[in-house]
């Protein structure tokens, strides 16, 4: 089976980041919910992010995966501020921006970008490519020396779309090329971090594997850093430095890219790792298939303690009662578990 990582090229090492860009500590961002009936009555939140924290160096790459519904979408958006979090603090840059608003907000704009997942959903159809990629301009207030046609022209080029097509429509287009449309619209105003929520997911193998490597190159070229939401553990594989693990709104565990894909703790992990598709026949035959029983439960009644344990393999009476507390097991490699086993699954 190919994936998008065969066909991209090798990335090196994971690289070390002493200069912390993005700082967010104990976040939480809970979606108030009311009981059916003729009478409004307030019920339990939806926990989509329960109590997160984890940082982001200087042109990092850092992968968030899990499965659907575990939050990663909604910690995306609401560490950019495109939702209002609930609690918790988002340093950017040495700057707290929890609460910060209006012109402030829209400044913290310039350095903060997001990749859409839906390439047809995100772009407006009754708008022109020029039109849309030119929009963190006059957002901003900003005149780029040579004009702004002549700007989004460039983008244009540098994403590897044809600059004559500036006056066409989304529609016009396809999927991928929709895609980079969106690339050339988030690095317009050169930013410092860009999340990207699932950006490949809805696009073609071969497609994913040329916008994978449109983006390394533009954080080798600009010095980005990445927060790469995906489930496509493949691709985080290949695109991470550090990859954080969520499941229903918490983080389960953290480790640089080689250390988590060949070393995990976590019972989840470990389940997450077997599921990722083996090219090799053989290999897939002697290799462990972790299976979970049961679905994902609520996470507006998540369960007590620690949130795995209804379908963990391990749980004990000790994760009914205590939420485990992420532990550095080693430098830079966190788990929240109270009973990790380090295991070889891929």
């Amino acid at each position: 089976m190919s994936t998008a990582a065969d066909k991209t090229v090798d990335r090196p090492a994971p690289r070390k980041h002493p200069e912390t860009l993005l700082r967010v500590t104990d976040l939480r961002k809970h979606f108030p919910q009311k009981k059916p009936g003729i009478i409004a009555r307030a019920d339990a939140p939806v926990k989509a992010v329960d109590g997160i924290s984890f940082e982001i160096g200087r042109g990092e790459t850092v992968g968030l995966v899990g499965e659907s519904g575990c939050g990663k979408s909604t910690a995306g958006r609401t560490l950019l501020r495109l939702l209002e979090p609930t609690s918790g603090t988002i340093e950017f840059a040495g700057q707290d921006v929890t609460h910060v608003g209006g012109g402030e907000l829209r400044r913290l704009r310039r350095g903060m970008q997001m990749i859409f997942q839906d390439p047809y959903g995100s772009l407006n159809p009754r708008h022109t490519v020029g039109k849309i990629i030119a929009a963190p301009y006059a957002i901003q207030g900003i005149t780029p020396e040579g004009g702004v046609r002549t700007a989004v022209q460039e983008l244009m080029e540098r994403v590897g779309l044809n600059p004559e097509h500036y006056n066409r429509y989304p529609h016009e287009f396809s999927g991928g090329q929709r895609q980079r449309i969106g690339v050339a619209r988030a690095i317009a105003l050169k930013p410092q971090l860009i999340v990207c929520d699932e950006p490949v997911s809805a696009l073609d193998v071969s497609i994913q594997a040329q916008v994978i490597n449109l983006l390394e190159d533009i954080q080798d070229e600009q010095k980005l850093a990445y927060m790469f939401v995906a489930h496509d553990l493949s691709v985080v594989r290949h695109i991470s430095d550090r990859v954080i693990v969520m499941y229903l709104g918490k983080v389960m565990e953290v480790a640089d890219r080689d250390t988590l894909y060949e070393a995990p703790l976590h019972p989840y992990t470990h389940a997450l790792l077997s599921a990722v598709p083996v090219p090799d026949p053989r290999r897939a035959a002697e290799r462990e298939r972790i299976l979970l029983f049961g679905d994902l439960p609520s996470p507006q009644h998540p369960p007590s303690g620690c949130v795995f344990r209804t379908r963990c393999p391990k749980a004990q009476e000790v994760c009914a009662v205590e939420m485990p507390v992420p532990v550095e097991i080693v430098p830079g490699h966190q788990v929240a578990c109270h009973f990790p086993e380090k295991r070889t699954v891929v």
